[in-house]
């Protein structure tokens, strides 16, 4: 199986790569288009801000290869948020693939929310066998609310996606390759898809 992590200067991708030689795997750090494009699972990671991370993928014209694959897609993080139409965070425009916003959590709360929170209402196979109100590990100051395509929630005052998932296209508020042996399932069961 070959897996490809988009390498576009924005991201956690050593981490993500360790993750997935632990589970039995070898992937490749790519923002090689025909790389990406002849992949069997696409792990799109993200750390940092987000206008900064959309110039990225524009300018190597990756914002529009990624809304057209057809192979499994996980967005980590800032990864899935970019996926999303659009993020407060530096009015960034996002490639649209879910259809909802992001926004910023209320000044009221300590942003960004960094540690272990819980997941709910785990939907689609990439929660096979993750049981409800499981810990994960969070580091995000914006949020997609809750919307047609969350197939995960969670809860920081607010109830908010932990996670989306449109056809082949999957995203995670959470970091899954810090997430310990929960984070190793969900990445196990978006490989085994």
């Amino acid at each position: 199986m070959k897996i490809v992590i988009i390498n576009y200067g924005a991201g956690n991708i050593q981490s993500i790569k360790f993750a997935i030689n632990r589970l039995g795997y070898n992937a490749v750090l790519s923002h090689d288009a025909e790389e990406i494009l002849s992949a069997d699972k696409v792990i799109f990671p993200g750390v940092g801000e987000a206008s900064s991370a959309m110039k990225k993928l524009v300018d190597s014209g990756l914002d529009t290869i990624i809304p057209k694959l057809s192979q499994p897609v996980l967005g980590i993080c800032l990864g899935m948020q970019l996926m999303c139409n659009s993020s407060e965070e530096g009015n960034t425009i996002g490639m649209g693939i879910f259809d909802v916003d992001v926004v910023k959590f209320s000044n009221v709360l300590k942003v960004p929310q960094i540690g272990w929170n819980q997941i709910s209402n785990l939907k689609t196979d990439i929660f096979h066998t993750v049981p409800e109100k499981e810990y994960i590990y969070m580091v995000h100051s914006f949020y997609a609310p809750v919307c047609a395509e969350t197939i995960a929630e969670s809860d920081y005052n607010v109830t908010y996606s932990a996670a989306l998932g449109k056809d082949n296209f999957y995203g995670t508020q959470f970091h899954p390759e810090k997430s310990s042996l929960i984070g190793s399932t969900i990445l196990n069961n978006f490989l085994a898809l």
